[in-house]
């Protein structure tokens, strides 16, 4: 009856062209046995199940392989076949951490005299070797110094700093980096592959991300995982298996965050604590997933073209600006480290939920209330389904604060109580009234198409060249060149020819444009807001009291328009 072996152990690399993720170190090695250019002692480092002891193993097949020293060994010949099957005996493999003792490293040098049995080379594999005695330290150097040429010693170990600088000095050291996470989904995907297991890319994506750019943790992962779906690995079931939060959670919970949604927050967090969800886990999700946004919202492309959930994240990443997401990633890391100091896991949670919403520095919903029950209303406003705008509370004798206080229409800056409707604006196209396009009227329709993602940023940032009665023409500015896509353009093409009840053409080009797209005119409104809401604050009496009495200063960063 034949036994199975684990992945990790079925599916190590038999050669260079089989590692992965260790391109550097290749190509140094493979260089170094073409030209024969060999050293008598190398360091592979490198954290956990990288690839150091394959690497050194492989290495070892290359110098002794009878077809002679090659980068390729043919993996057919006797030593080839003896070397992986862990039976060369000219191939010594010592744990370190095991054989601390300096009579033992002085056993194994004294072997090292004779001369191999087989091979062209005894080749010796130290493993953690930052865990051998000074005094076994000591004794190797002697041999490291002044290596007997039939020896190659081949070190490995995840803490150099442990290991002697007179060591370090005399061997040539090679770095091995973790393994990025789509390499691994990768090499997973193959495996399963071969081994005929049906799978789903996104609880490969699941796996590789777990493995903490470590393959030997992804494959033993995998095996579990395999076992654990009875043959099938399924999203649901490492999901389940890692304890990993659904991903739906987390975005509906900042869906809810960008519309000020409290009581659709706490539904979530209730529901997440009846499925007995790890709330640690989730903050560290949810601080993942700000960190996905914050990629999206200043570098585009770092989001890969097969991010899962790619169109939400960019979504996520139009409804906040890139300040607040900056802000919600250093809540919900801090709210992490505190969940051991919370009453329990779903206080912590909840409380961290709604810091989130408490320091919302833009777009909380305000009315025209005094500002004595500030703190009242607001509450208020976060619990209630549909928002009820408060004022922001007052705090007397401070002199910095966020919002903009209620002045009179002549001042140019919207006080409490009133609200401009830029979106509702009188000369806004009607979908009923012939499907007529204007580009003046371009920025208000670019905000009411149905639209999100890149195709709702390429609108933004789309100008109006030409129109027509069935053809308009826009340039996209030369920096956004990203955002110019067929695939993108079609669904512009297809939310405008919905807005205006009729079948019409769009073309795309890419050139100077003048400044009048509705991504350059909602920004210069913005700063517009911004320059008035700063001279409102700095000309109330208030203010100018403070500054003149206690020498205060108004900082204009904290400064925000309650608009």
């Amino acid at each position: 009856m034949s036994q199975s072996q684990v992945l990790a152990r079925k599916w190590r690399p038999r050669s260079f062209s089989e590692l992965t993720g260790q391109e550097h170190v290749v190509r140094a090695l493979t260089n170094a046995l073409e030209q024969k250019r060999l050293h008598h002692a190398y360091l592979f480092t490198g954290t956990r199940g990288i690839g150091k002891t394959t690497l050194a193993r492989i290495l070892a097949k290359a110098l002794n392989c009878q077809t002679g020293i090659t980068p390729s060994p043919c993996g057919t010949c006797s030593t080839c076949t003896e070397i992986d099957g862990g039976r060369f005996v000219d191939l010594i493999e010592v744990d370190a951490a095991s054989s601390t003792q300096v009579d033992a490293m002085r056993e194994l040098l004294e072997n090292a005299l004779y001369a191999p049995t087989s091979g062209r080379y005894k080749v010796y594999i130290i493993d953690e070797v930052h865990m051998l005695s000074k005094q076994a330290f000591n004794a190797m150097l002697k041999t490291l110094e002044e290596p007997p040429e039939h020896v190659k010693f081949i070190l490995a170990t995840t803490d150099p700093q442990k290991i002697p600088v007179t060591v370090l000095s005399r061997c040539l050291q090679f770095n091995l980096k973790q393994i990025p996470q789509s390499l691994i989904a990768a090499r997973l995907e193959h495996v399963l592959e071969q081994e005929g297991i049906h799978r789903d890319a996104a609880s490969l994506q699941l796996l590789a991300r777990s493995a903490q750019g470590s393959m030997r943790d992804a494959l033993s992962l995998l095996d579990q995982a395999i076992a654990f779906g009875e043959g099938i690995v399924g999203e649901a079931g490492v999901r389940e298996m890692l304890g990993v939060v659904d991903q739906g959670y987390l975005y509906d919970l900042l869906d809810a965050l960008s519309q000020m949604d409290g009581s659709r927050m706490l539904a979530i967090a209730t529901g997440m604590e009846a499925r007995s969800l790890s709330f640690g886990v989730a903050l560290q999700e949810l601080a993942g997933l700000a960190h996905r946004i914050a990629l999206a919202q200043v570098v585009p492309a770092a989001i890969a073209e097969d991010e899962l959930e790619r169109e939400r994240i960019f979504a996520l990443a139009q409804a906040f600006a890139p300040e607040d997401m900056q802000l919600f990633y250093q809540i919900l890391i801090h709210g992490r480290s505190d969940l051991a100091l919370a009453p329990d896991e779903y206080a912590g949670f909840t409380m961290t939920l709604m810091r989130l919403l408490a320091f919302m520095p833009e777009g909380i919903p305000r009315a025209g209330a005094s500002g004595h029950d500030g703190g009242a209303g607001r509450a208020a406003s976060i619990a209630s389904s549909t928002p009820m705008p408060v004022p922001a509370p007052a705090r007397a004798g401070s002199p910095k604060t966020s919002a903009v206080p209620a002045v009179d229409g002549s001042s140019g800056v919207t006080g409490v109580g009133q609200e401009e409707t830029h979106g509702e604006a009188a000369g806004a196209p009607d979908p009923s009234s012939g499907g007529h396009f204007s580009s003046d009227d371009w920025p208000v329709i670019a905000a009411r198409l149905k639209l999100a993602g890149l195709p709702r940023m390429l609108a933004q940032h789309s100008e109006v060249k030409r129109a027509s009665q069935d053809e308009i023409e826009f340039c996209v500015p030369e920096k956004h060149r990203a955002l110019f896509d067929r695939k993108h353009q079609q669904k512009v093409n297809a939310a405008l020819d919905e807005y205006l009840g009729r079948p019409v053409r769009l073309r795309f080009s890419i050139g100077t444009v003048t400044g009048l797209n509705p991504a350059a005119l909602e920004d210069r409104d913005r700063q517009d807001r911004q320059s008035r809401a700063v001279a409102a604050i700095e000309s109330d009496p208030f203010v100018r009291d403070l500054i003149e009495k206690f020498d205060a200063k108004v900082i204009s960063s904290s400064i925000k328009s309650i608009q």
